[in-house]
């Protein structure tokens, strides 16, 4: 006997028939013994859905109407399940985000996680074996006790908060895709599952582009050491042996992964644009007015090329910006165009980013190296690069994105074999 945290996405709960497909997947696991809380999303599409409706209402509406609008799509779900499974003879019931509650930061639309008390989840646990069914992606900030939203994706975030909480054995995360593959398949067919994966290299995979988890879940499951299990809701759950290892990947310490390989996965976005500023006159504090204003207008900066301009007595810079970004970023930088003294601003925004994964770069050298041969190999241009400790990334023209992600897949042996 154990103790469980299920997370189902939009996907999984999406029409009655696949919420009760997932009440057989809860049900597998209370008939084997386990205490088991499950966090649900909103069904697929309402969230937008519900968001469109926000800025329908009014373009510029209150953030803190908007979480109370936005979060009311995983209450159905949690009822929904919870009503199924005591259609199955289950004992359950349904728990929003203020009932437990889960305080969190007063950002809404982004809230961060303060606080859980698991307490009565808990004792329901002993007292009457009952299923908590809770509505991911949601809180309450205790001084204005107004509810919250954690973000897209936060109802990963909030299962593995809410498995540290109750200190569960394991947070099972349930998706449309069983597990963690070292690239999309969709991009090379090729791909292969990984069974485990450490916390290090799923937190690099997820920031640069694989969709499978939200990236502050992973931080999450770092610092309070969570095993997180990604698999498939679409298995069946008949089928499934609760007591043994059904196909997914377990994301956990690199102390518990045997066999490390210099390289985990090959991860990439299309999502980037590119700001270069000319002729900029190299003197100290020309950084800071470059990307002081960026901060201020929350704009994320990512990879940053500095070099000597063909006069050689001015300095180029380039760098790169979310793709949603690129007209406030240029705009901002425009506007200080008389504190920074550039000549001219280029742009580009097909441009995508590719980025090499593996927390074995720490013990090999040369592995960015191989990369740059075979990727002037086959004629693709890399405009920038940064590197890390466990990663590396490139900037390549858009068109080449997927030609490059299958060399480097090939390249460094994760084809299956």
């Amino acid at each position: 006997m154990g103790r469980l945290v299920m997370k189902f996405g939009g996907t999984s709960v999406a029409n009655i028939d696949r919420i009760r497909n997932v009440a057989r997947h809860v049900k597998r696991e209370v008939d084997a013994g386990h205490d088991v809380a499950v966090v649900v999303s909103a069904m697929a599409g309402k969230t937008n859905e519900l968001v469109d409706w926000c800025r329908d209402a009014s373009p510029m509406h209150d953030a803190r109407e908007y979480d109370a609008v936005v979060a009311s799509g995983e209450q159905v779900t949690s009822g929904l399940l919870a009503i199924a499974l005591q259609g199955m003879g289950i004992q359950a019931r349904s728990w929003q985000g203020w009932q437990i509650p889960i305080k969190t930061s007063d950002a809404h639309a982004s809230a961060r996680i303060l606080e859980i008390d698991g307490t009565e989840i808990s004792a329901r646990f002993k007292d009457r074996k009952e299923v908590a069914v809770i509505a991911g992606f949601q809180g309450i900030n205790p001084q204005t006790n107004r509810i919250t939203t954690l973000g897209r994706g936060g109802s990963d975030t909030s299962a593995v908060a809410i498995a540290a909480a109750i200190r569960a054995d394991r947070c099972d995360i349930y998706t449309d895709v069983d597990g963690v593959y070292t690239t999309d398949p969709r991009v090379v067919p090729k791909a292969r599952r990984l069974d485990k994966i450490a916390f290090e290299d799923m937190l690099e995979l997820a920031s640069l582009g694989a969709k499978v988890l939200q990236v502050r879940s992973v931080e999450l499951g770092m610092v309070h050491n969570m095993p997180v299990f990604v698999r498939s809701s679409f298995d069946k759950p008949e089928d499934i042996d609760p007591h043994g290892t059904p196909p997914g990947t377990l994301i956990c310490s690199e102390e518990e992964i045997m066999e490390s390989h210099v390289v985990t996965g090959i991860a990439f976005s299309k999502d980037e644009a590119q700001i270069s500023l000319r002729q900029i006159e190299d003197k100290p504090g020309v950084a800071a007015a470059i990307f002081g204003p960026l901060a201020d207008a929350n704009i994320n900066v990512d990879m940053i090329v500095q070099n000597v301009s063909e006069d050689g007595k001015t300095t180029d810079l380039t760098f790169t910006v979310p793709a949603s970004d690129y007209n406030r970023a240029r705009d901002t930088i425009t506007n200080s165009k008389a504190k920074i003294g550039y000549i001219r601003l280029d742009s580009a925004t097909d441009v995508s980013k590719v980025s090499v994964i593996g927390s074995g770069m720490r013990s090999h050298a040369g592995v960015a190296a191989k990369a740059f041969k075979a990727l002037s190999e086959r004629n693709i241009n890399i405009r920038a690069i940064t590197t890390s400790e466990i990663k590396f990334s490139v900037l390549i023209d858009a068109a080449y994105t997927e030609l490059a992600v299958r060399t480097l897949h090939t390249l460094y042996g994760l084809d299956q074999t």
